[in-house]
Parts: structure tokens; sequence; C-alpha cells
């Protein structure tokens, strides 16, 4: 049976469980591989962005826009919202695979939320870049 999201621990799990599935993923994995040095502080820092984002604990204290706008920029604006689907595909299936219950509806929908949000905002990014 599978179990409930309820504490980091379960969201640790869930983020090391799906990226690995990033990293090894043909068509986008190149985008985290070769930007991430240090995969041990991302994950702590990814499990600090969903602890918080689903508990409330503020221990996360990044800027995910500017974060994402920094590696569009990186890859000369090639992100399209393919790859977008494709990660939100593996969060999905990651969700699915290990946890049930209301927590993984709220974090599918919140990281389909987010990733248009993200989407969005990289897009506005790239018209400003262009006319500066």
């Amino acid at each position: 049976m599978k179990k409930q999201i309820e504490n980091r621990e379960d969201i640790g799990f869930l983020v090391n469980q799906f990226y690995d599935k990033i990293r090894a993923d043909e068509e986008i994995g190149f985008y985290f591989n070769e930007i991430i040095t240090d995969w041990n502080s991302h994950l702590e820092k990814l499990t600090d962005f969903w602890e918080m984002n689903l508990f409330g604990i503020k221990k996360y204290n990044g800027n995910p826009i500017a974060v994402h706008n920094e590696v569009d920029a990186h890859f000369n604006g090639k992100i399209t919202s393919n790859e977008f689907g494709i990660w939100l595909n593996h969060w999905f299936q990651t969700l699915d695979e290990h946890f049930e219950g209301e927590n993984v509806e709220i974090l599918k929908r919140r990281a389909r939320k987010m990733s248009t949000f993200l989407y969005m905002n990289m897009f506005e990014n790239r018209k400003k870049e262009n006319n500066d």
C-alpha cells in the first residue's frame, strides 16, 4: 500500500526519486546536469521548497523565477513548454508510484500552476532581454 505524504522525510524521498528520473531523461536531463554542480545541496534546497509549499515550513529562501530565467538565458531561450510538460509528467508519475492521498493532489496542482507561471515568466523575460 502507498503512503500519505506526511513530513519532510517523505518530501525528501519524493524529490530524490523525482530527480533520478529527471537526470536520466534523454530530452531534459542535460539542462539539469549541465547547470547543477552540487546535487546534494540542490536536492536539499528543493526539499526545503516543497516542504514550505506543502506544510508552510519556511526554510526555503531562493528565487525560483530569477534562477529559471538565468538557466533559460544559459541555454539561449531554447526551453519550451514541451520541457515543462516532461518535467510535470515525471512529477506526476513519481507521486503516483510512491504516494496516495490529498497531498499528492495538492502537489500535482501546485506543480502545474508553478510550471505554467515559471514558463510564462521566462517567456516575458526573453522579450525584455531582446528589447534591451
